[in-house]
């Protein structure tokens, strides 16, 4: 039986062991645990990323104003913007990542990777990526394999889902299995990747998830476009042999005791933090009215 991705040492050390990479783990486990062999797990990798790269140029080239009006175009207004910060390539990375989120907030196709509300963090970071480095798609499909051992550990010690363990679950998570693609793809050694992950989620511990209304629009999105720039900031760091300290392991179980303790306000209920702001509560009613009006007067109507 392969490996059950219960720790990132484990997942280490049964590389080690069996003469594996961690991407061939990955595939071991999908083949043994799912019944998929290695050309439909491509397969669907492949699709995934043709989905995720859709997502991004359809959220800087066409309409994105949600029905609730907190989303407009933030992601081409991003992308258009004359002045860098930092960088051209800083300023589309955070435009991508925006981008494919608005997607989803706008309702469009995305890849939950690992959940719909960060589902712009992996696109706008490995877009980016593959931009700036000409990395192959058969490299950054193996990343993805990466990142997906990386979800399933975190999930199995902490959460992936916001409504367990707050926002730091989601986009926490998502950060990780970015910062965890990109060292990769830059030909990080094993250690290196796993450090760019405890580097990563030690930057988002306690994060909260209070989303506006109700909807995973506000902070959701803009919340996208900063955990893609920690994946990177992560993923320098690990580069340059910069330890975490605390070992990942160690930094997903207090992930996990961190959203056990959390209360429950602050997961996904937006009966906390940002959601119950005047604003926020005034967006809130405009929404739930809106939403009443546009409901057919005869309740059998279909």
């Amino acid at each position: 039986m392969g490996f059950l991705f219960d720790s990132f040492e484990g997942w280490k050390q049964y590389s080690e062991r069996s003469g594996q990479s961690l991407v061939s783990v990955v595939l071991e486990y999908e083949q043994e645990q799912k019944g998929r062999d290695i050309g439909a797990t491509y397969e669907g990798l492949g699709k995934a990323w043709a989905v995720m790269k859709d997502a991004v140029k359809t959220g800087l080239e066409e309409d994105m104003t949600s029905r609730s009006g907190m989303i407009n175009n933030g992601a081409k207004k991003v992308a258009r913007y004359p002045k860098a910060v930092l960088s051209p390539e800083f300023q589309q990375l955070i435009a991508r990542a925006l981008a494919a989120k608005e997607v989803n907030s706008c309702m469009g196709r995305v890849v939950a990777a690992p959940t719909a509300g960060a589902s712009g963090i992996m696109p706008g970071v490995l877009f980016t990526l593959q931009d700036i480095h000409k990395i192959d798609d058969q490299k950054i499909l193996d990343a993805m394999l990466i990142a997906a051992g990386t979800a399933l550990i975190m999930e199995q010690k902490a959460s992936i889902a916001g409504a367990v363990g707050g926002c730091q679950a989601e986009t926490g998570t998502a950060a990780a299995m970015g910062a965890a693609a990109i060292v990769f793809c830059l030909d990080g050694s094993t250690d290196q990747i796993l450090n760019a992950i405890a580097i990563t989620v030690q930057c988002m511990l306690g994060l909260v998830c209070d989303p506006v209304a109700g909807l995973v629009e506000v902070p959701c999105v803009v919340r996208n476009a900063s955990a893609a720039a920690i994946a990177n900031s992560s993923a320098q760091i690990a580069l340059a042999d910069v330890s975490s300290v605390i070992p990942v392991d160690e930094v997903i179980e207090a992930m996990g005791e961190i959203g056990a303790s959390m209360e429950t306000r602050y997961k996904e209920t937006a009966l906390g933090g940002l959601a119950v702001t005047p604003t926020g509560q005034r967006i809130a009613r405009r929404v739930l009215i809106r939403d009443i009006e546009i409901l057919p007067d005869d309740p059998q109507a279909s």
